[in-house]
């Protein structure tokens, strides 16, 4: 089951009474594909929209409704609804108070404790939402332009950040950010559902973290190897031109331990001294080795350029 389809089982659970499923079914009917006087035609991809459709209609209007099923562009089923008879249709429009000329949202015949439900039914209408794992991406597939605004005005009232843009002729309303999607899966009913979005927000950032880590610990790896492999290179260019005996004792030490131990780090070789050392202190030991080392080696470049 996707996460879409987890998210409208659940807010179907609890359209239970009379206002409920008043709303529901004013959020579907509007947010549908076609809505005139003449004309209502409610479709989707998905069965469990469509289920509930026909019986919320059945239950507000009375009359039982038939769902035929079509083959959609993408090859999967399409449930469809289709009222053509004008006096259905007719009192459709005069219950919810539905005007000819443009589609909004009438909040006087929506009780305020039902706009959840009435978002609900347009989340079943034209909702849907990805996987979280995946991605943070709410959206609605919206029929018109200035319901889409009103959509996004009332989403707006509850604190949500929603947006619109046109894909392929289609008005989409589409929220982004896991924390937007969680205010709306629990505004249309979707507690369950939101709490699962954030503990895989939780997993993920825990994830982020480690791999964040592990990512810094490699570098930090990397870094004190390049270093070591420096100090035994000016290590052994020493050895071979002047000889390591030549070195002062406490250099000759530090230097016989990192040909020795070629991957211990600064604190390592610090405290397996004959006399133990800081960090900072071998840090500067091994900064002396390297100023002998450029000494031969410019030695060396003056000798190739006579």
């Amino acid at each position: 089951m996707s996460f879409s389809d987890a998210v409208r089982r659940e807010i179907c659970t609890y359209i239970t009474d009379k206002d409920k499923r008043f709303a529901c079914l004013y959020g579907m009917l509007l947010f549908s594909r076609i809505l005139t006087p003449q004309h209502i035609c409610f479709q989707s991809k998905n069965e469990t929209s469509a289920e509930t459709f026909g019986i919320l209609f059945g239950k507000v209007f009375h009359h039982k409704l038939s769902c035929r099923e079509s083959v959609g562009k993408n090859g999967g089923k399409l449930y469809i609804y289709d009222i053509s008879e004008a006096e259905l249709a007719e009192a459709v429009i005069e219950k919810y108070r539905i005007s000819e000329k443009t589609r909004q949202i009438n909040y006087d015949i929506i009780s305020t404790g039902s706009l959840g439900v009435f978002a609900a039914g347009v989340f079943l209408a034209c909702g849907s939402v990805i996987d979280p794992e995946k991605e943070y991406h709410l959206e609605f597939a919206v029929p018109e332009q200035k319901l889409a605004e009103e959509f996004i005005s009332l989403l707006s009232d509850i604190g949500v950040a929603a947006r619109s843009a046109v894909r392929r002729g289609q008005t989409i309303v589409y929220i982004k950010g896991s924390e937007g999607i969680e205010d709306t899966l629990t505004f249309i009913g979707a507690q369950q559902c939101t709490l699962e979005l954030m503990n895989v927000k939780i997993y993920k950032d825990v994830r982020n973290k480690a791999n964040r880590i592990a990512n810094c610990d490699s570098a930090n790896i990397d870094k004190v190897v390049s270093a070591a492999m420096k100090q035994i290179e000016d290590i052994s260019l020493i050895a071979n031109n002047r000889g390591l005996d030549d070195l002062p004792d406490e250099l000759k030490e530090i230097a016989r331990l990192r040909i020795e131990n070629p991957t211990m780090s600064l604190q390592e070789i610090g405290e397996s001294l004959s006399e133990p050392l800081s960090r900072s202190g071998v840090n500067h030991r091994f900064k002396r080795i390297a100023a002998i080392a450029q000494e031969i080696r410019m030695a060396g470049e003056k000798v190739e350029g006579r």
